[in-house]
């Protein structure tokens, strides 16, 4: 009977030792060690300045704890720690699947017998550092900050400034919205273009609202708040609401783009998993001079009727082979949100899988049934 070889804890010892710097760490009751320990999977276990930390994960986890504690001159935000659980996860699944890829014979052919034993999978160790991509692009924002933070979405920022016509697809709390209002403040603080359009269809997400009051702008507005939360961010209230008065910022419903030429414009349509393939089309055909549009939405979350086809899914296979067109697709391990959401989002398409894999079974026995009857 073959027995599980036990993981063997690591240990971190802080130094020098310094007992503010240990309480910036931990943070308030803990709370950053308990985020470190519920992302990572592992078992933090601290007695006055020593750190225990067992599990698969537990490299890395001390390697979070020494990359903070380094920082930790002043008080640790939580917001911090989970960026930073975010990159980690990233670059844990990056290096799993490298280290997974197929070796190429080109590779084989070169490699002297030395590197191919350093390239086999069984060996490649993980890289506990938290490593920072250099080139990720970096934006001319409020928010000095603001770069890709997984290998999905640097290669997002780089489609979007590179591409006239940028898509992005992939599950909530992926930046595809933030990051795309980013991109279009950098356009207009550097001139690139004259306005940012904002627009969204305005489809109900499975409840009736009913009648809004208000103006045009004023009925919008519901839908289009995750793209207003973003401009206030990354401009400030003030500064943003004086663009709206100057038109610089407009807020366009999808279905009233028709018969418009947008030119020196960034245009931006959220949500589009919720567009019919007319109005898809449409939108995509407004695009004039000097302009570029970026397109975001989740193919899991479709609000339209059954019978209705997503233009976003339609887009996606009509216009991947067009040249100019940019296509970056997310998955759970570019979730920028609270570590929770990457796990319900694996669930989700977990038990999606099974359902799919299950389907013809479960087709095949009831017209077994039928038959029998």
């Amino acid at each position: 009977m073959k027995t599980k070889t036990p993981v063997q804890p690591h240990y971190f010892v802080p130094e020098p030792l310094d007992n503010a710097r240990l309480a910036h760490l931990c943070g308030p009751l803990d709370e950053n060690l308990r985020q470190i320990s519920s992302a990572l999977d592992v078992t933090i276990f601290r007695r006055g300045e020593k750190f225990i930390v067992s599990g698969h994960n537990a490299e890395r986890a001390v390697a979070i704890l020494d990359h903070f504690y380094a920082i930790a001159n002043k008080i640790v935000p939580i917001e911090e720690v989970q960026l930073a659980l975010v990159e980690q996860r990233a670059s844990m699944h990056a290096g799993n699947a490298a280290a997974l890829a197929p070796e190429t014979p080109e590779a084989s052919a070169t490699a002297s017998p030395a590197t191919a034993r350093a390239a086999s999978p069984r060996k490649v160790a993980p890289v506990p550092a938290i490593e920072i991509d250099i080139n990720s692009p970096v934006l001319k924002t409020r928010r000095a900050d603001l770069r890709g933070r997984t290998p999905h979405q640097i290669r997002y920022l780089r489609n979007i400034l590179e591409h006239d016509i940028s898509f992005g697809v992939g599950p909530a709390g992926t930046g595809k919205t933030y990051l795309a209002v980013a991109c279009a403040v950098d356009a207009l603080e550097r001139d690139a273009v004259k306005r940012i359009i904002l627009t969204r269809p305005a489809v109900e997400a499975g409840e009736r609202l009913g009648f809004l009051p208000g103006d045009l702008s004023q009925k919008v507005d519901p839908y289009l708040r995750p793209l207003y939360d973003a401009l206030y961010d990354l401009l400030g209230f003030d500064r943003t609401q004086k663009m709206f008065e100057k038109q610089v910022i407009e807020i366009a419903p999808l279905a009233y783009m028709r018969g418009r030429t947008l030119n020196h414009a960034f245009v931006i349509l959220d949500e589009a998993q919720n567009t019919t393939v007319e109005q898809m089309k449409m939108f995509l055909t407004r695009i004039g001079f000097g302009s570029k549009a970026v397109v975001t939405g989740d193919v899991t979350q479709v609000d339209l009727h059954k019978s209705q086809k997503s233009g976003l899914v339609d887009a996606i296979q009509v216009l991947k082979e067009v040249r100019g067109i940019a296509f970056s697709h997310f998955n759970s391990e570019d979730v920028v949100r609270h570590p929770l959401v990457a796990r319900i989002v694996d669930a989700y398409e977990t038990a999606h899988n099974h359902e799919a894999e299950i389907a013809p079974l479960l087709k095949a026995t009831a017209l077994k049934n039928v038959r029998k009857k």
